[in-house]
């Protein structure tokens, strides 16, 4: 497995990285560390989870459930140092709490992951999405960023809270930061904050990324080249629809993602999305790929440092995403891939 820099930290990843988002809900917690094992013999050794997680669907009283599934698995195993691990804490939320990520809630909300990772620090603690709000989760359809708290309230907590993430990067408890579900605009203020105070920078940013979600292609792929943050891509098979499982929404297993979350994949089935399934899948049928790995590997051929994040309910479905690892796509599929943007744009 080959390996790279997380943004200008010193965070080496293998250039593929465990989700672990179905972990006690579609997944038991024999499941997953079935899936942590394979990955591991794989060569992965970067594993990203959240606070919030499980999720299909997100529940109050399942919070941490997945954090500390992987917990049990360091404490059996004990090879806690062999992973780069990630986690996130909230924004806002009703299942969490109304006040979002402030000083007191990153390290509050940080020792309690801690607590159910059993590790004393977590190598990449990410924000998983802003306070102000953003336009992912489908909200950039009716996206208005003039209901978002004025500016000046925004830059004096993001101040406050890159002071005390100075502090547990201090305290041992946290090597890197990170973003996620954030725009260019969030970005570049965390980046010049970072660079005003002297304080952590943003090392990375975990946004929704795959052929059917190409948002960050513009303005964040331009600051990320420039910056050097990578993209941690997360529904690179569009939530299971690019391996072409669903068939057109005809072919539901009932422990799919589409049976046990709200039927509509968060707001990504529709006929539009369908239609680029198939074209995309098809790509996938002339050259003889499996459309599962086509789609991770066409990710790693994007012009932007990008650790594309593999979910899977099963070992079976993990091994054909960490097939695309050893994939390479030829100049006429990535043309034909690339050209379906074209015909097939923002389908959900």
């Amino acid at each position: 497995m080959r390996m790279r820099k997380i943004g200008k930290s010193d965070l080496e990843v293998s250039e593929l990285c465990l989700g672990t988002m179905t972990w006690g809900t579609q997944n038991t917690t024999a499941e997953g560390h079935a899936q942590i094992d394979h990955a591991k013999a794989a060569g992965i050794n970067f594993m990203d989870t959240a606070e919030m997680y499980p999720v299909n669907p997100v529940r109050k009283e399942t919070v941490g459930d997945t954090e500390t599934i992987i917990g049990k698995y360091f404490a059996e195993r004990g090879d806690r140092a062999d992973w780069i691990l990630a986690t996130k804490i909230a924004g806002p939320s009703g299942f969490i709490g109304p006040e979002g990520i402030t000083p007191q809630t990153l390290e509050a909300r940080l020792d309690l992951s801690l607590k159910r990772l059993q590790t004393d620090y977590v190598d990449l603690y990410q924000l998983h999405w802003p306070n102000r709000g953003s336009y992912h989760f489908r909200q950039m359809w009716n996206f208005d960023p003039t209901t978002q708290p004025p500016k000046a309230e925004v830059l004096d907590n993001m101040r406050a809270v890159n002071e005390k993430m100075a502090e547990l990067q201090k305290a041992g408890k946290v090597r890197e930061f990170g973003t996620s579900n954030e725009s260019a605009w969030g970005m570049a203020q965390w980046l010049r904050i970072a660079e005003e105070t002297g304080g952590p920078r943003m090392q990375s940013i975990q946004n929704e990324y795959s052929l059917m979600c190409r948002y960050y292609d513009l303005d964040l792929a331009e600051l990320a080249v420039h910056e050097e943050i990578t993209l941690l891509p997360y529904s690179c098979l569009a939530c299971g629809m690019l391996t072409g499982k669903y068939d057109g929404g005809k072919t539901v297993d009932p422990k799919s993602r589409l049976a046990v979350g709200d039927g509509t994949l968060g707001g990504r089935a529709n006929d539009r999305a369908w239609a680029a399934v198939d074209a995309y899948t098809a790509v996938a049928q002339k050259h003889g790929l499996n459309p599962t790995s086509m789609a991770i590997a066409w990710i790693m051929t994007r012009p932007f440092e990008a650790v594309p994040i593999l979910g899977a309910t099963s070992v079976e479905q993990l091994q054909m995403s960490i097939d695309a690892e050893a994939l390479t796509l030829s100049d006429a599929v990535v043309k034909e891939l690339n050209a379906l943007n074209k015909t097939h744009p923002l389908p959900f």
